[in-house]
């Protein structure tokens, strides 16, 4: 699966706000010809990011939020930060100063689908440690 681009995210929210924009609609929104849309709705069928035609988007917006607070062995380690860029439930990255080197906010349906994507980012070459935050509640 290669990273999420911007025209990519910017595809996938359109459809999280209507499923049932046509394709010549999505296509000027994201400033692609229909053809090259197309092709990239067909590969994000083909990654599992979109699971079908009725736009049901692996990353949903409600469901568990959490953050993950990242110590790199090293820095820069932008392999990682590329990782990342691909996972669909990866809302934000922020590169921190201080202990904390990364601080990266989730959001998935359910915190099954958090602990995963915090195991695949805790087993990566560059990090050293992980600590993770699930978000109880917020009233703003």
């Amino acid at each position: 699966m290669r990273p999420l681009d911007d025209k990519d995210r910017k595809l996938l929210d359109l459809l999280r706000g209507d499923a049932r924009l046509s394709l010549k609609a999505l296509a000027a929104k994201v400033g692609i010809a229909r053809s090259s849309l197309r092709e990239r709705m067909a590969r994000l069928e083909a990654d599992g990011i979109i699971r079908g035609y009725h736009a049901e988007i692996a990353a949903p917006g409600p469901g568990v939020s959490a953050y993950l607070f990242i110590r790199l062995k090293r820095t820069p380690a932008l392999d990682l930060v590329e990782v990342l860029r691909g996972m669909p439930e990866v809302r934000g990255c922020a590169s921190l100063t201080g202990e904390i080197d990364l601080l990266v906010e989730l959001a998935a349906p359910q915190t099954d689908r958090i602990n995963a994507i915090r195991d695949r980012i805790a087993a990566h070459a560059a990090v050293a440690d992980v600590t993770t935050s699930i978000v109880l509640n917020c009233d703003i």
